[in-house]
């Protein structure tokens, strides 16, 4: 395979000259460095290697060229090479042009001249965006395939496991396909039982739950060691925050999560109003940056579902699925939420079967040319709204009240009245799902009254539930099953019976001394990207106040 292509395009010989220079000498042994004099001479460098199915994975263009600036260059290199990380080269004078530039041609990063010294101007930056790059290039295919059917819960459940995890695979339809056949006979599996999950080694798994497969892709599912100084339960924003702070400061720190790092947030397809990131990110990018940064600075995870929590005297163990146990010190609860279930009829049948809970990004390709539906009115709708927009025929958004202005934020609302093929029908609600096999309908309730639409595929961001109920009742609640914490134990200036130190909770404390509390799940907090990471860091500035207590 060739080595992926970093391409610089200006139309000063000198400047080119320095700036091949500069990415030679640093991603020369992993790249191939390409130039261009001009924006046109840059197009038609990228059509011929198109042509040859080469991979680029960086532009870099100068702003100010005759002819065609670096963001008309950027904007119409885009429709080749999307996956490409673009990054325009300004003057000072340019900077606005280069900020307008992240919304038309979505550039990823702007430099301004000079860059010296590229150890510290140039190499950070660049390095991000190809790490990003890498993380999404699949070369060519030799990996995990997948077999199962579209309308069916497992197999959504496998693909998302593995998307989520970024493992890549090749997902192959069971019906009429003759690829999958051949390959499950060969393998000796029957065609009956579905899902399955084949291996480049000829090795297959059917069916299987998420620990058997975590461990068969390579993720760890058993703690190293017995006990630490802070085990933290879910890896989404708050988790993650919490162990990269928690290791870095000298804590032996372990992530338990069953899922993937980035939890609820890890599903949305961008968020573009986290602190850092112009031209947006990702939650599953956001997340794997997290992940990455936290196991440098030596915190361990471990893909295994937490079932239970006790407490023997100052040490805290939390049961896992296995059925072994993880002991420490200190446990931060950080689970997240999941989103609410349709209580409508149909609506448990055709789970999986294109009734969904989230972004569900898996299957949005799979979406292509269809009418999709997205219940809900937050920020979450609507970033998934102008996710599958990019597939589907038409988005119908169904929002229970009377618009998306009291719940959803403005830059998401002008974005959707901007994508045409985005429709709201505001004070409609979903009745009933329709179909055997798979969805085929619904009935919806709207301003003109009952009525149906056909429908194959509706996703569903109506509100958050916490998963608390595996905890022991020591940890109290409210009423909707989110963890008290701090100054939300007292009632009437009373704590509960159930504390017994001199002291009063620490701020993200729970009722259990030495048990904290971060992000969705616990009451009151604020559903945000941001607010979550910040209760992740906060709670292990306590965690410190408790063990020094010891």
């Amino acid at each position: 395979m060739a080595r992926p292509i970093l391409l610089a395009v200006d139309d000063d010989v000198s400047v080119l000259e320095a700036v091949v220079q500069d990415l030679r000498r640093q991603y020369g042994a992993t790249y191939r460095i390409m130039r261009a004099a001009s924006g046109q001479a840059a197009l038609d460098t990228l059509a011929q290697v198109k042509t040859r199915q080469e991979p680029v994975a960086l532009l870099v263009s100068d702003q100010r060229m005759p002819g065609m600036t670096g963001v008309e260059f950027l904007e119409r290199a885009m429709a080749i090479y999307p996956e490409a990380r673009r990054v325009l080269l300004t003057a000072y004078a340019d900077t606005e042009v280069a900020i307008r530039a992240i919304n038309t041609a979505r550039i990823h990063y702007y430099l301004t001249k000079p860059w010296d010294p590229p150890e510290e101007k140039l190499y950070p930056v660049l390095g991000d965006l190809l790490e990003d790059w890498q993380a999404g290039y699949r070369p060519r295919f030799e990996g995990v395939r997948v077999i199962g059917h579209r309308w069916s819960l497992r197999d959504h459940r496998v693909r998302t496991f593995l998307s989520q995890n970024q493992v890549p695979y090749k997902w192959l339809d069971a019906v009429g396909n003759e690829e999958s056949l051949k390959l499950l006979t060969d393998a000796g599996l029957d065609p009956s039982h579905l899902p399955v999950v084949l291996f480049a080694d000829g090795s297959a798994l059917v069916d299987p739950e998420p620990e058997a497969l975590a461990k068969r892709v390579g993720l760890r599912v058993q703690a190293a060691q017995e006990f630490y100084d802070m085990v933290v339960v879910g890896a989404g924003p708050a988790g993650l925050a919490a162990a990269v702070y928690g290791a870095s400061e000298g804590l032996r720190t372990l992530v338990i999560e069953p899922q993937a790092p980035g939890g609820q947030a890890g599903s949305s397809s961008r968020i573009e109003n986290y602190l850092g990131f112009p031209s947006g990110v990702t939650g599953a990018e956001l997340g794997r940056r997290a992940h990455t940064q936290a196991t440098r600075f030596g915190a361990e995870f471990v893909t295994q579902r937490a079932t239970g929590l006790r407490i023997d005297g100052q040490y805290r163990f939390v049961q896992l699925a296995d059925g072994r146990e993880v002991s420490g010190h200190v446990v931060l609860l950080a689970p997240g939420v999941q989103y609410r279930k349709l209580g409508i009829p149909g609506a448990d049948r055709l789970t999986g079967q294109g009734i969904y809970y989230g972004a569900a990004l898996v299957e949005a390709v799979s979406c292509k040319g269809e009418d999709v539906f997205v219940v809900g009115g937050a920020n979450s709708a609507g970033q998934a709204a102008l996710h599958f927009a990019k597939f589907a025929l038409k988005v119908t958004m169904l929002v229970r009240g009377d618009g998306l202005s009291a719940t959803m934020s403005k830059y998401l609302i002008d974005e959707i009245e901007r994508t045409s093929n985005v429709v709201v029908e505001p004070r409609t609600q979903v009745l009933e799902a329709m179909g055997e096999q798979r969805l085929e309908g619904l009935k919806l309730s709207g301003p003109q009254g009952e009525y149906q639409v056909p429908a194959t595929s509706i996703f569903v961001f109506i509100g958050a539930a916490p998963g608390t109920g595996w905890l022991p009742p020591s940890i109290l609640r409210d009423d909707k099953g989110f963890l008290l914490a701090g100054p939300d134990l007292s009632t009437d200036g009373k704590l509960p019976e159930s504390w017994r130190e001199e002291r009063e909770p620490f701020l993200l404390e729970s009722s259990v001394p030495g048990v904290f509390v971060a992000g969705d799940v616990r009451h009151g907090s604020v559903k945000r990207v941001a607010s979550a990471v910040g209760e992740g860091s906060i709670a292990v500035q306590f965690v410190h106040q408790y063990l020094a207590g010891f």
